[in-house]
């Protein structure tokens, strides 16, 4: 199977005539997510899928397939599932694992209980830890023999799920839910064939897992030879050590997309219509004047910097767009109105959708240059070449460098006497910053510290100038002292 490297585009279809069945999984890249589309003899499962569901039914319908079930293998916290709306539009059961008490009809299913689709049979394995009501979907042949296993956030290539996520919900620590974990992985996961492919939820860059695998599949051999939490012998105590470790706090919109998928959303076509709502710029001016809507402006940081509505924050769409604005605006029910490039509205309130920030008032008609032509008030941000920086330095040894990038990140590497105000918690930290000094502002390559530059001007932070192409051109001068590399334990 081609590994997909993109935003939203769909991994190829696999066809194994062996099983005669199809396998479909579908990765979008802003969310390091793995939908799956399982097909065999006219009927098919989709399992943890995407807000916007119009691409399953489409793909049953040219396959001339009745989607009959919609496996969930926990509650979301990172997005929110199209579960309702594809069941609606296909009469497809939902299926949630033992426990699980949605607000909705659904089948909560048995541990053990098993599921026919056409000759295919999926063996629900309850696997509590990441969540209480997380569960593993095992897909067996019509010969009975084990294939794949659709592991959600139990089991990711090369980490397990975070156990920190469902405290509150579980009244349970941690470390108990990590005991789960371990006790689901060894009793369900660790006795199944060598050859089972494990397909999960995320991949690479999701938070709910700390150090993820660029890979988006396995076999289960090769896990339980480079996965840390499957190596032979580890213990329990020694398992929950290792995977409550490097947990950081987890993005704001996880308990508020956990709860969308608890108890019910709008329509994703509702949301899409009210959003993609065409405003002039006298109308965006005023909508965002009585609605008190917050400008997500949604265009390349480079081009974002030259001129911008004052005010809005940059958020790029082409860069890891939806869980950074999960990460940063305050509630999904924050009003947004959006500039985009103009063609690219619907794609940037679908991606919206797909986090639950469902209340975009509308989006300005002809993007940017519009506002420009009406004559309306711009700002802009000042950036400078690394170079221009290193020249700055010379001159001021007490100068203020701010890394904005992940606090593991920064404790891998970093300018020496810069000071680490990491984007993921710039409420937390901002106050490190000298309001009346001039600070100069780094990220990895350019993406982040355009977003933290944005959101403290609008909060009357004057003094801040964005590093041209973050850390990675800086240590292209070979003019900056930088700390010893040192490889980073955690991506959180």
């Amino acid at each position: 199977m081609t590994k997909v490297i993109g935003q939203d585009e769909p991994i190829p279809e696999f066809y194994s005539k062996m099983y005669n069945m199809k396998i479909e999984q579908i990765y979008t890249g802003c969310l390091a997510q793995g939908a799956y589309y399982i097909e065999s003899e006219g009927e098919a499962a989709v399992i943890d899928p995407l807000r916007e569901v119009d691409p399953y039914i489409k793909k049953a319908q040219r396959n001339g397939a009745v989607i009959r079930y919609v496996f969930e293998t926990h509650f979301h916290a990172d997005f929110v599932s199209g579960h309702l709306d594809l069941a609606k539009a296909t009469g497809a059961t939902i299926v949630y694992g033992p426990g699980a008490a949605p607000a909705f009809p659904a089948h909560i299913a048995k541990d053990g209980e098993l599921f026919r689709v056409g000759k295919l049979t999926f063996e629900v394995l309850h696997t509590p830890g990441h969540t209480l009501e997380s569960c593993c979907y095992l897909l067996k042949d019509e010969q009975g023999k084990p294939v794949a296993l659709f592991s959600g956030d139990t089991l990711f290539i090369g980490d397990v799920g975070r156990p920190d996520l469902a405290q509150k919900a579980a009244g349970m620590t941690q470390e108990e839910l990590a005991g789960l974990l371990y006790d689901s992985i060894q009793q369900k996961i660790m006795p199944l064939p060598n050859e089972v492919i494990i397909y999960p939820a995320h991949g690479a860059g999701s938070a709910c897992g700390k150090n993820m695998s660029n890979e988006t599949s396995d076999t289960l051999e090769h896990q339980k030879a480079t996965n840390y939490a499957l190596r032979a012998g580890i213990g329990k105590q020694e398992f929950i050590t290792e995977v409550t470790s490097g947990l950081t706090q987890p993005p704001q919109y996880f308990p508020l997309n956990v709860q969308m998928n608890k108890l019910g959303y709008e329509s994703i076509d509702k949301v899409l219509k009210r959003g993609t709502t065409p405003l002039s710029a006298e109308a965006f001016e005023a909508a965002a004047n009585e609605t008190f809507a917050l400008v997500l402006d949604t265009r390349n940081p480079d081009v974002f910097v030259r001129g911008f509505i004052p005010g809005a924050i940059n958020i790029g769409i082409d860069g890891n767009f939806a869980p950074w604005v999960g990460a940063l605006i305050p509630g999904v029910v924050q009003p947004l109105l959006v500039v985009a490039d103009p063609g690219r509205e619907e794609e940037v309130v679908t991606r919206l959708a797909r986090v639950g920030y469902d209340h975009v008032v509308g989006f300005l008609q002809g993007g940017y240059d519009a506002w420009v032509k009406a004559g309306k008030e711009i700002d802009t941000i000042e950036s400078i070449t690394p170079a221009a920086l290193a020249a700055i330095q010379q001159q001021h040894n007490d100068m203020q460098i701010i890394d904005v990038r992940k606090q593991s990140e920064y404790e891998s590497e970093h300018i020496k006497d810069a000071v680490n105000v990491s984007l993921d918690y710039i409420n937390e930290n901002m106050a490190q910053i000298d309001k009346q000094q001039a600070g100069y502002v780094h990220c990895a390559g350019g993406y982040r510290s355009v977003i933290f530059i944005s959101i403290l001007k609008a909060r009357g932070f004057n003094n801040l100038v964005n590093v041209q192409g973050g850390l990675k051109a800086i240590k292209e001068t070979g003019q900056f002292a930088l700390t010893d590399y040192v490889c980073p334990s955690t991506m959180l």
